[in-house]
């Protein structure tokens, strides 16, 4: 094979080739993964055999540790969309803070939903009340549209089951209960740092919101919710037991080495505990809707997910290619003495992200650069997947399908979109790259 020197230089036509394939001809990531993948290994004078052989092994291999996750969670959200658990979701959260203060119910709201739903279709979902708590309120629009809008971003690049996170995790090898764990704690400065630009600094835009409905006819208009407890539990539940599978399996064993340590381990796995969130959501399902949410609403969510386990699949392939090639070596080699720590990750991903648009192939492209680096530059893999998530939600702007959602959901002029959201964006990305530099130091 090549030498590593030779080999970045492939890399970085690899990664040019991925953006501008995906961005100017918008041609499906998959395609262009599976195609590069393929490029790579030539380029590098891999042996035929083993191009196939590799390209084979990390897409299965992905998929296998992921891939039933993602399903499950994609159809978690799906159910919590249709059964209007969401909104129920919501209306409790705001009932805590206050109508005075709906940017910050709207940003919790936001940083709670997006956990399994994906941050578009949520954006879509919570847009009635949002509007309808503008004109209430008297708030702009622009500040009810970041607020939200951040809310939602900072768990949909941070907290699994999002299939980005778990796509990284997966990739990268990062026990999942750390992952959640950490990344729950992680979004909440990035979400108050977008609340505050929210209401410090895009209020200066004035836009009034064109909802004729009051909050109450809004609400009333749905009839009868579930209940808020109900509503968040296909969400908890599954996340208290992934969390507790990670700490039983801490090596001080705080659970002992017995049956109740084993059992977590079973129940607390990724596949059992988002399997048991669907019927938990099922529960959610009013049962005259029952017939449709196990055919039509299942199939929408298997649908969504589709499409994403087949760029995260890709990606495993592509990062497996790159495991087998000189590259890993000599990166490791030359990277460790720039003493760039958490923060190449970060960088990376950003610059994906900002040249492609989207935060998905952003974190799954990153994950399969790092995968092969990770021992040589000494970096924890759950840091990583979350450095990763900080620089793919840094910036949104108009090759990013979100901003679009955002913006033209708001009324929001596209100058001013760029000037109160895309900053937002940046800000978020940096406020939660510094706390992930720093939790990297304490624990």
């Amino acid at each position: 094979m090549v030498s590593g020197s030779v080999a970045v230089l492939f890399l970085l036509l690899s990664v040019g080739l991925i953006i501008f394939l995906t961005s100017k001809y918008r041609m499906n990531p998959f395609v262009v993964l599976i195609f590069v993948a393929f490029l790579y290994g030539l380029l590098v004078k891999m042996p035929l055999g083993d191009i196939v052989k590799n390209i084979r092994d990390g897409f299965g291999g992905t998929l296998g540790y992921i891939g039933i996750v993602i399903v499950a969670g994609t159809i978690i959200g799906t159910i919590l969309e249709k059964t209007g658990a969401a909104l129920s979701m919501t209306r409790a959260i705001l009932k805590v803070v206050g109508k005075e203060r709906s940017p910050l119910a709207m940003s919790i709201a936001g940083y709670v939903i997006s956990i399994p739903v994906f941050c578009d279709s949520g954006y879509v979902i919570l847009t009635p009340l949002n509007k309808a708590l503008a004109k209430e309120t008297g708030k702009s629009m622009a500040v009810m549209a970041v607020a939200l809008a951040t809310g939602l971003y900072a768990t949909h690049c941070l907290v699994p089951p999002t299939p980005g996170p778990i796509a990284a995790a997966g990739i990268l090898g990062a026990d999942l209960g750390r992952v959640i764990g950490l990344g729950l704690l992680v979004s909440i400065p990035g979400m108050l740092a977008g609340y505050f630009w929210a209401t410090r600094f895009a209020r200066r835009y004035e836009i009034a919101s064109d909802m004729e409905e009051t909050y109450e006819h809004l609400i009333g208009k749905y009839g009868k919710l579930p209940a808020a407890f109900h509503s968040f539990l296909p969400i908890t539940l599954p996340i208290l037991l992934i969390l507790f599978k990670s700490i039983a399996e801490f090596p001080t064993k705080p659970f002992g080495e017995g049956g109740l340590a084993k059992f977590l381990s079973f129940i607390g796995d990724p596949v059992t505990a988002l399997t048991l969130g669907i019927f938990i959501a099922l529960t959610l399902v009013e049962k005259g809707q029952m017939k449709n949410a196990l055919d039509s609403w299942m199939g929408e969510g298997v649908k969504h997910a589709a499409l994403i386990l087949a760029i995260t699949g890709a990606g495993g392939a592509f990062g497996k290619i790159l495991k087998a090639s000189p590259i890993a070596t000599f990166l490791g080699e030359s990277l460790s003495t720039l003493h760039l720590g958490i923060f190449l990750p970060f960088v990376i991903a950003a610059a994906i992200k900002t040249a492609q648009g989207s935060s998905t192939v952003s974190i799954i492209t990153t994950s399969s650069i790092m995968a092969p680096l990770l021992a040589a530059l000494g970096l924890d893999p759950v840091y990583t997947v979350l450095a990763i998530g900080a620089g793919a939600m840094t910036v949104s702007h108009a090759n990013d399908s979100y901003f679009w959602v955002v913006s033209q959901f708001s009324n929001m002029e596209v100058p001013v979109a760029y000037r109160a959201y895309t900053s937002a964006t940046l800000l978020l990305g940096v406020v939660s790259i510094a706390t992930i530099a720093v939790l990297s130091f304490i624990f």
